[in-house]
């Protein structure tokens, strides 16, 4: 088991260069602006504020690696679909998060994260496309599931299960307000580490 207490902010890159050496598996989060990638990461590690929930959707432009007990790295991909970035750092951070996506080779599972309120996106369906196409491990994490009743929580949940672009690929609703969901997402890390 992890030491989840020797957990630390390695990097917030803002550069391919800057990526961790780290021979180590990485556990990434990809997901929309404002999905809850932030608070995801806070609640599996149980902290309050390790990862920065931002208030303003698509501030965050860096990959964030977090190192885990010297074991693991969490890496935060900018999240994407976000209208108003302007174009040019739209271009940066596609670049910065194609850049990892291609070249690092530590790469386990891929967490996509999809609000459950709102579906999969078209980004949603083409960063699912890539996944599938380059055979990349994934689960899919249904997001803000506190924010829906019990009827649209299954009719959400059966509505990605049911999709193409999820496959065969495990869906994990989850809560960070109440951490349900949580002891799901760490079976699966377990399940590939």
């Amino acid at each position: 088991m992890l030491n989840l207490q020797k957990t630390k902010l390695l990097i917030s890159a803002g550069k391919p260069e800057q990526f961790p050496k780290i021979n180590v598996p990485h556990i990434v989060f990809s997901g929309r602006s404002n999905v809850g990638k932030s608070s995801l990461i806070n609640t599996l590690l149980n902290r309050k504020a390790l990862a920065r929930v931002s208030s303003a959707p698509g501030k965050t432009v860096t990959v964030n690696f977090y190192l885990i007990d010297n074991a693991l790295i969490f890496a935060d991909l900018p999240g994407y679909g976000y209208a108003k970035r302007s174009y040019d750092r739209k271009e940066d951070f596609s670049a910065l998060t194609d850049a990892y996506l291609s070249k690092c080779d530590k790469i386990a599972l891929v967490l996509q994260l999809v609000d459950l309120k709102v579906g999969l996106t078209e980004y949603d369906k083409m960063m699912l496309k890539w996944l599938t196409d380059t055979k990349t491990p994934f689960c899919v994490v249904g997001t803000k599931a506190d924010k829906l009743n019990k009827t649209e929580l299954n009719r959400a949940v059966q509505s990605l299960v049911a999709d193409s672009s999820v496959g065969a690929a495990p869906v994990i609703p989850f809560s960070s307000l109440n951490g349900s969901g949580k002891d799901d997402v760490w079976r699966q890390i377990y399940n590939i580490i």
